[in-house]
């Protein structure tokens, strides 16, 4: 008489479903990335500037300072870089820093979602 560990098939079948699942996530997550456009890293700000001119609306009481100015700042090559921007390069770099940002929130759920699935395999490998 064939003994059938009925438990032990409908774990490994569940296992699979799951494994499946977090592949179809994975790989939902991955598409999600490929949509997205243009990335850069930085901040972009808005600056109120003022001079050194002793008549200038800048000095006055109240003070009306210059600006607004935008301005991007980044990390390149481990120094900080700054450039003054148009309105529409800020509207730009603006976008482009949310596609990082989105991209990044995108990969922690892939690391999420593999962190599982590596757990599940584990399990699997060490329990033969």
């Amino acid at each position: 008489m064939l003994v059938v560990d009925r438990r032990s098939a409908m774990a490994k079948t569940t296992v699979e479903e799951r494994l499946a699942e977090y592949d179809r996530r994975h790989r939902e997550l991955a598409a999600q990335i490929a949509e997205i456009g243009i990335v850069a890293a930085g901040s972009v700000t808005r600056r109120y500037t003022r001079c050194t001119s002793a008549g200038c609306r800048c000095n006055a009481d109240p003070p009306i300072p210059h600006g607004p100015y935008w301005q991007w700042t980044a990390k390149v090559n481990g120094k900080t870089v700054t450039k003054r921007l148009t309105d529409r390069e800020a509207h730009l770099y603006q976008e482009w820093i949310g596609n990082d940002r989105r991209i990044r929130a995108l990969l922690d759920q892939i690391r999420k979602v593999d962190a599982k699935a590596a757990e599940l395999l584990l399990k699997e490998a060490v329990s033969g």
